[in-house]
């Protein structure tokens, strides 16, 4: 069974399918299949079928290519190699959860990966490897450095090379969440296009949820020991910025006043008091 993680090929699948689904449910747009930059191949499948190797070979291979690249700084190849054996070695068990999630270590990697990604695109210019450029989207995703910027810039460069409308509804999906609102309508209205006519109705409302609502947060209200508190949840399900909704009840204060009258003609003595709510 897959589920029986006591084979270490098979913990290593069940962590690289938590992945895919953390990504896919980060993005927004599971019913299209856009959530996962590395669907059918990328990051996953090469861990997949690296399964032999061990973190001592990646280690050994980012200290090889790391010093190549100090040595060649304008060798491409060099910069590609580095920046992919960074991503392998975040994908080692030290580096992600039992869930497949990144761990803080991981994403020291990824910093480490993004670094030589941006060493790499100032040799190679305006036309990188899209293969690499799939594995660096899933870096800059929100469950990784949370730069949708970045994965702007690498979709771009995705999409240029494989036009199909998954990427370009990833690419609108990033754009709407880097605030590059012209960007995201351009690569919705590409999606659009190249969507089969089955899946168009959908895929339009869900990107023009996300573009309407692009951080994924919803309002959230909960009572907790006779208080009221509200605040946002983010596409992970957690609750950010929560405030204390002040009580709509005014507080009653009851004031007593006492006027005390004589009556010379009965000699007698009488007290009346009024009361008043504030």
């Amino acid at each position: 069974m897959l589920f029986d993680l006591r084979g270490r090929g098979r913990r290593r699948s069940v962590r690289i399918i938590y992945t895919g689904l953390a990504l896919l449910m980060g993005v927004g747009l599971v019913g299209f299949g856009v959530g996962s930059v590395g669907s059918g191949g990328g990051l996953f499948t090469a861990a997949t079928q690296n399964e032999g190797s061990n973190s001592a070979s990646f280690a050994s291979k980012i200290k090889k290519y790391e010093k190549l690249t100090k040595q060649k700084p304008s060798y491409a190849y060099g910069w590609e190699q580095l920046t992919k054996n960074l991503l392998h070695e975040a994908g080692g068990e030290a580096y992600t959860t039992s869930t497949g999630l990144v761990t803080s270590k991981g994403k020291g990697l990824y910093k480490r990966a993004s670094q030589a990604w941006h060493g790499y695109l100032g040799v190679v210019g305006a036309k990188p490897n899209a293969e690499l450029a799939q594995l660096m989207a899933n870096v800059y995703d929100e469950a990784g450095l949370n730069e949708p910027a970045q994965a702007v810039q690498v979709l771009e460069y995705v999409v240029a090379d494989r036009p199909t409308a998954s990427y370009y509804a990833q690419l609108a999906a990033y754009a709407y969440k880097a605030k590059k609102t012209h960007v995201g309508d351009l690569a919705s209205s590409k999606a659009l296009s190249l969507a089969p006519s089955t899946d168009r109705v959908r895929l339009k409302a869900e990107l023009e949820e996300l573009k309407k609502n692009p951080s994924g947060e919803k309002s959230f209200t909960t009572t907790t020991n006779g208080k009221t508190f509200t605040g946002k949840l983010n596409s992970k399900g957690e609750l950010k910025e929560a405030k204390e909704v002040p009580s709509k009840t005014a507080s009653t204060a009851t004031t007593t006043t006492s006027t005390t009258s004589t009556s010379k003609s009965a000699g007698a003595t009488s007290t009346t008091s009024t009361t008043k709510k504030k």
